[in-house]
């Protein structure tokens, strides 16, 4: 333990950073208190990602792949008392948390060490008083760690006591368990109601009527699993039931007393309920053949469904990530009483009367086996290869088992304005010997290597505005302007694509889409497409392998990958096709890799795709919306997921389909194929005319279902439209049109994606896609727009007050709008699984160059040569663009 060391907030120098290029420290972290925060910072090291929770020390969602963490890894106690964290300060680096209340303030700093399977934790005690203080300081130590090779999807696996699998719910319940006033066991119970059903149980997803329940995703979420992830027990027992019912107390809440009959089929819905303490779930129940497995009942169709099951004859419960046996061995046609009570932190099984089974806290877990002595902790997981060590830069004065884990305590003395440090390291791999040692290495060196990561992600910085750097196979521009807000902004938007990095889990640097709570191997083709030009600017060499994979992928059935595994994952986009276009434009045009078109992706050459893509428009018109335009189907899933009316013919995708023809004709009159360049140009212009038909007046659009029609005013046609077809709009569109953005749309420091006065809003109040707020790509679409509409002024101050917004740190997936004492305000929202971070939000910076540099290379004019600056009166120039050729050095 080491004295009178204190926490530098202070930025470092950087001088090896380009003119212009704010340092790192800078660019993005101000402490934000607790009461500010909706969604808590994360943490990621260009391997894993991770959450941080509301006490000082504890983390959770934690995934490196292979490797995924369940659970949390232990909360910090003064005195044995549980501290809230009162602010917290994220940077790139690290996450620091603050509790000031008594004698001591407490601040420690959490790290992913970067590009390494480690954990880092600095604790920090002071005296604030004018006296001596003596305290015990101690660290619950817990290590509930996987090695996996399946489950990757965006729902990926999380190790629980029975087995791996995605349970967002219950973890999310956990997490809140590390607030000071909430008990820890209280997890189990979910809210809302749910249908009790009999025999074969459904799988985790959404299952809802969309026409009549708003599409949140606050208790459901869709099955966004890797192909490779299975369900323990798909099947129905092979028994027969009678006489079931629930009560709460003695009140009945359900009652089904007739009898039936299960097999491995059968699905029998028997009424809905909200899970609740107090209440019994009791039954007859007999076993009809030996030995047999399958599902007696399910409380809903979630992972943490109160269930009922037989396996190999035995009786279990399940709830909550939680599995318990009954030690009891069933006798076929025998029948049996069979009783279920529920508590807030407790479950209990009992047959004829008698107890055979509980839940117990998730900190007695089983699964994992601490082995301690007096100056570490190994744990090891029973059901992987997983290990892993926690070890500390002074010994703590005790090491106690805790459960599947443990507690280390420091008694320390300080005198007034003393400061004392702590630091613990907790390694993970797959050889106990190695990460016992690792652990103790770094340990034995801890100041060190936690400096390297902060060192490591400057050093990362300097390379991403560096022409021919070791680190990246391109560069970024480097913006120079008068306008602070503007550059806070822009840097704000290179660093989210920085921290969004993964170069662990596949052969080429990947850019994920969200998380931590999700997707730690995962990316989307259409969140990729809001970053495009500064994609292919930064990585090219990356970007046509990412490519290769994503054209070769079945993306007419999904909305993107596992980068990990490969396999598809989710339901398709209406969006694929033209993120997939304009994905392969700006990288043909940008890094000048012509030969690209040429390249095969899956059985067709990239070049044979783009015809694909551009022309998917013409197998999706229907005549009940009018044949011509593209009708995208009845399911929101497929378009914006929580607008329920936003369905069949859109404008905003159907307005891209023009841009994709116009962009293509002239990349075929390029290679010297007039007629079919004339044919699609035409082709645009019928499909451009028939677009235009779906204005309204007053800057909306309209739907186009199948024997009506609709007014909506979204962001999202709004920025389609503009970007593509602001030539075809006449004056009075296009002042209609800016006018409803900037009276509609816009906010304080964001934007709404959604008018609030939409009949539709009522029903949309996510704060991604609906009237609460927008996601995090929006503004900058909105922005692009804007200055294709001749209102670069807009345009610009938008962009420069977008860096406010990032509640503390980056932008999220779901940005919503606050309105309270304060005034209106904006923060990362947590609504439901959006993500705290998003690579969406980079389109911020890339509409810095688009709209507001007109930096726009596209197929109409290929072989361009690029410029190696630009310069905008008013605004500022764009330097170290394009440095000594026409294009990036790509190889395959």
């Amino acid at each position: 333990m080491s004295s009178g060391r204190t926490l530098d907030d202070s930025p470092q120098p950087d001088d090896a950073l380009p003119r212009g290029v704010p340092n790192l420290g800078d660019v993005a972290g101000d402490w934000v208190q607790a009461t500010e925060l909706a969604h808590l910072p994360s943490l990621r090291n260009q391997w894993g990602q991770g959450h941080v929770n509301y006490d000082l020390a504890s983390l959770s969602w934690l995934a490196a792949p292979p490797y995924t963490f369940g659970y949390h890894t232990g909360v910090f106690r003064l005195d044995g008392a549980v501290l809230e964290a009162e602010r917290f300060l994220w940077k790139p680096w690290g996450v620091q948390r603050e509790h000031t209340g008594g004698a001591i303030t407490v601040r420690t700093d959490t790290r992913m060490a970067l590009a390494d399977n480690l954990l880092l934790w600095r604790i920090v005690l002071t005296n604030r008083t004018n006296e001596p203080v003596e305290c015990t300081a101690s660290q619950d130590l817990f290590a509930m760690v996987a090695h996996t090779e399946t489950g990757w999807g965006w729902l990926y696996d999380v190790p629980w006591t029975s087995g791996n699998h995605h349970d967002f719910m219950t973890l999310e319940r956990i997490r809140r368990t590390t607030r000071a006033h909430e008990q820890e066991a209280q997890y189990l119970l979910g809210p809302g109601s749910r249908v009790l059903r009999l025999g074969k149980p459904r799988l985790p997803g959404i299952q809802r009527s969309a026409e009549t329940e708003r599409m949140s995703l606050a208790y459901e979420l869709p099955r966004h699993v890797s192909d490779d992830t299975t369900y323990a027990h798909p099947e129905g027992a092979h028994a027969t039931v009678r006489g079931l019912e629930v009560l709460h107390g003695e009140i009945p809440l359900l009652e089904a007393p007739a009898e039936v009959s299960l097999r491995a089929s059968s699905e029998s819905a028997l009424g809905s309920f909200e899970l609740g303490a107090g209440q019994r779930v009791r039954l007859q129940l007999r076993p009809d053949a030996a030995e047999s497995s399958g599902i007696v009942f399910t409380h809903g169709n979630h992972p943490d469904s109160l269930q009922l099951g037989i396996d190999g004859g035995r009786l279990w419960i399940g709830i909550a990530g939680e599995q318990e046996y009954a030690d009891l061995d069933l006798v076929v046609h025998r029948w049996y009483d069979v009783e279920i009570t529920i508590d807030a932190s407790r479950v209990v099984l009992r047959v004829d009367h008698a107890e055979v089974a509980a839940t117990q806290a998730w900190t007695t877990s089983t699964r994992w086996k601490p082995l301690l002595d007096a100056t570490t902790v190994a744990i090891a997981d029973e059901r992987s290869s997983a290990r892993a060590a926690y070890a500390f830069d002074s010994p703590p004065d005790r090491i106690e088992p805790l459960g599947s884990g443990a507690r280390a305590s420091w008694v320390v003395t300080l005198e007034p304005g003393e400061t004392r440090c702590i630091g613990i390291v907790c390694s993970y791999g797959d050889d106990e010997i190695e990460v016992a040692a690792r652990a103790m290495q770094v340990a034995a060196h801890f100041d060190a290597e936690l400096a390297a990561t902060e060192d490591g992600y400057r050093a990362h910085w300097r390379a991403m505005f560096t022409p021919g750097n070791k680190e990246f196979s391109g560069h970024l521009p480097v913006l120079n302007t008068a306008d602070s807000g503007l550059a806070k902004s822009y840097y704000m938007g290179a660093l989210l694509a920085l921290y969004m990095r993964n170069i662990q889990i596949s052969a080429e640097p990947i850019f994920l889409t969200g998380g931590p709570r999700l997707g730690p191997t995962t990316t989307y083709f259409w969140d990729h497409t809001e970053w495009s030009r500064l994609y292919a600017l930064l990585e090219p060499v990356g970007m046509r392998r990412w490519l290769l994979r994503a054209l070769g992928s079945p993306y007419d059935r999904c909305f993107g990958f596992d980068a990990r595994n490969g396999g598809p994952l989710g339901n398709a986009y209406a969006s694929n096709y033209y993120s997939l276009f304009r994905l392969v434009e700006h990288y043909v045009c940008i890094s000048g890799d012509r030969g690209f078109l040429s390249e095969l992706a899956g059985s067709m050459s990239v070049l044979d795709h783009l015809r694909q893509l551009a022309y998917g428009w013409q197998s999706k018109g229907t005549e009940e919306t009018g044949g011509l335009l593209a009708d995208f189907g009845p399911d929101p899933w497929r378009l914006l997921e929580c607008v329920p009316n936003y369905v069949n013919v859109v404008a905003s995708f159907n307005a891209a389909y023009v841009g994709m023809m116009r962009s293509l004709a002239g990349l075929l009159a390029s290679l010297g194929r007039d007629t079919d360049a004339v044919t699609a140009s035409r082709d645009a212009e019928v499909l451009a005319h028939e677009v235009l038909r779906l204005y309204v007046r007053g800057g909306r659009w309209s739907i186009r279902h199948p024997g009506s029609n609709e007014t909506i005013g979204h962001c999202l046609d709004f920025g389609l439209v503009a970007a593509h077809l602001h030539a075809d709009l006449n004056q009075t569109q296009r002042d209609e049109m800016t006018d409803f953005v900037e009276a509609s749309l816009l906010t304080s420091t964001w934007m709404r994606a959604l008018a609030a006065d939409d009949p539709v809003a009522p029903f949309s109040d996510r704060p991604d896609h609906g009237a609460r707020g927008a996601f995090g790509a929006w503004l900058g679409v909105t922005a692009h727009g804007l200055a294709k509409l001749g209102r670069k002024d807009l345009a610009e101050h938008a962009l420069s007050v977008a860096h406010a917004s990032g509640s503390g740190a980056l932008w999220g997936q779901a940005m919503e709008i606050v309105n309270d004492e304060a005034g209106e305000w904006v923060r990362v929202a947590a609504d439901g699984a959006s993500n705290r971070d998003s690579i969406a939000g980079v389109a911020t910076a890339e509409a810095v160059l688009s709209a507001l540099f007109d930096f726009d290379p596209s197929f109409q004019n290929i072989g361009m040569v690029l410029p190696t600056s630009l310069q905008q009166p008013g605004i500022g120039v764009l330097t170290n663009l394009n440095v000594g050729s026409s294009g990036r050095n790509v190889q395959p």
